[in-house]
């Protein structure tokens, strides 16, 4: 995409576009934006489960339907950039404390009900070590790395989200074999 999320001055956030389709022609190329760059099957499924203004195209659209379907997706992604580039810039002014950023870290990768309710009645220690790992250095990056220093990013809750993706993304890279559904059961947290 060739225009940037800009929030702040300094910030700029890439776009992307992206395309799957189930490659047997059973199924719709599905099209849609997302300001995450897709590095695994992790955040692909997590584009599609969150997705907003996504588009279909059937297999057997003819050419014209086909440009003019893609005309369409052009249109949706310059609205939804520019509305992103305003919540995120909203969320790079709210200011929040450590242990905020951290809550809402642990929300945002929360796996299960389970977990969840631990969280929410503080019983840290009921949660798993492999839950406090992923959390703790989804926090750790929060606090300390060169783009949460930002000010757009440090103590705000765009930093947070920031870390949230940025921790989404090493998974990826650190657990190869790690399998949405293997997060969202938490399988990678007991």
């Amino acid at each position: 995409m060739p225009n940037y999320i800009k929030v702040g001055n300094d910030d700029l956030i890439e776009q992307y576009l992206f395309l799957t389709t189930s490659h047997d022609g059973g199924g719709s190329i599905t099209a849609a934006f997302t300001p995450v760059r897709i590095v695994c099957n992790n955040t692909l499924n997590a584009a599609l489960r969150n997705h907003s203004n996504a588009f279909k195209i059937r297999h057997t659209a003819n050419a014209k339907e086909r440009l003019e379907e893609a005309h369409k997706l052009m249109g949706i992604t310059n609205q939804l950039s520019n509305e992103l580039e305003g919540i995120f810039n909203q969320w790079a002014k709210v200011r929040i404390t450590d242990p905020e950023i951290k809550k809402l870290i642990q929300m945002a990768l929360v796996p299960n009900k389970e977990v969840l309710q631990n969280i929410q009645a503080g019983k840290d220690d009921e949660l798993s070590t492999c839950f406090k790992n992923i959390t703790d250095a989804a926090f750790e990056y929060s606090l300390t790395n060169e783009t949460q220093q930002l000010e757009t990013t440090k103590g705000s809750l765009f930093g947070a989200y920031n870390a949230v993706i940025m921790e989404s993304k090493r998974l990826c890279k650190v657990i190869p074999s790690i399998r949405p559904e293997h997060l969202c059961s938490g399988h990678y947290f007991t």
